[in-house]
């Protein structure tokens, strides 16, 4: 089933299948216990982010090719750093560089968004997969020489400015991807394929991250894991590529869709 989270003419909030036809019947209970989907239909005014996270936990450095263009050695356990929930941005929405605490630094990466369904604490790598309501498009903007120099040797500050982490433009349950970790992934900037790979080639696969993430430690149902961005990034490029206002940034997953996003200067 492909989810959507959406704002009707009312400005009322709710979740609802889409259908093939681009169509969407509304969804009744909550998506993180017991639902059904109702014969009436959607009338949407907005789409939203599938979900708002209770929690962003991110992977660094979670593809080997990702590692190698970096120069970095690879991780013997996950790279872990967080995002603030608030920072999510809706499909379509702007992705805004910051003026303020000024980069000009802004990158791209593409990544698969894991939702949390149901607690999961303790559980192990074979049964990870059962505690993942679905899937869905991440883009971890990154605020390069914030992240590199800028927030006292930790990821964070580089990571959370507003609206650095899209998410959308659905949420595809997990029971039309038994395995994750064989997805084609890529990031289209301005028309130009910038990273186009596969996440099969992760360090730690997607069960591992959860049994890692979840041990001594309680995932909340909405937990949002973002799981590494592949290798092509624009700061590892020669010269670097950046995003800058007017730009068009979209992540591409195979069998979720594609979420795209503007790119525009901080008012």
């Amino acid at each position: 089933m492909k989810i959507i989270r959406f704002a009707n003419p009312q400005s009322h909030i709710a979740h609802a299948a889409q259908q093939d036809d681009g169509s969407a019947f509304i969804i009744e209970g909550d998506i993180f216990g017991d639902f059904r989907v109702t014969d009436q239909k959607a009338e949407i005014a907005k789409l939203l982010a599938p979900v708002q996270p209770f929690a962003i936990i991110c992977i660094g450095l979670n593809y080997k090719f990702h590692a190698e263009e970096t120069k970095a050695a690879i991780p013997q356990h996950p790279v872990v750093f967080m995002k603030l929930p608030n920072v999510v941005q809706h499909p379509g929405d702007p992705i805004l560089l910051p003026t303020h605490l000024k980069s000009d630094k802004v990158d791209y990466e593409c990544e698969l968004a894991v939702i949390i369904g149901k607690k999961a604490r303790n559980v192990s790598k074979a049964d990870a997969l059962k505690h993942v309501l679905g899937y869905t498009c991440g883009n971890d903007v990154s605020a390069r020489d914030w992240q590199k120099h800028g927030g006292g040797g930790q990821w964070c500050r580089g990571k959370s400015f507003d609206t650095f982490c899209p998410l959308g433009p659905v949420l595809v349950t997990a029971d039309e991807i038994p395995n994750p970790n064989s997805l084609a992934i890529k990031t289209i900037l301005n028309g130009q394929t910038m990273q186009d790979w596969n996440t099969n080639d992760m360090i730690f696969d997607v069960p591992t991250l959860i049994e890692f993430l979840s041990g001594s430690t309680t995932l909340m149902p909405g937990t949002v894991i973002m799981t590494g961005t592949p290798h092509g990034v624009g700061m590892a490029r020669t010269p670097p590529v950046f995003m800058k206002h007017g730009d068009t940034v979209s992540v591409e997953i195979e069998t979720i869709g594609t979420l795209t996003n503007p790119v525009l200067n901080e008012a």
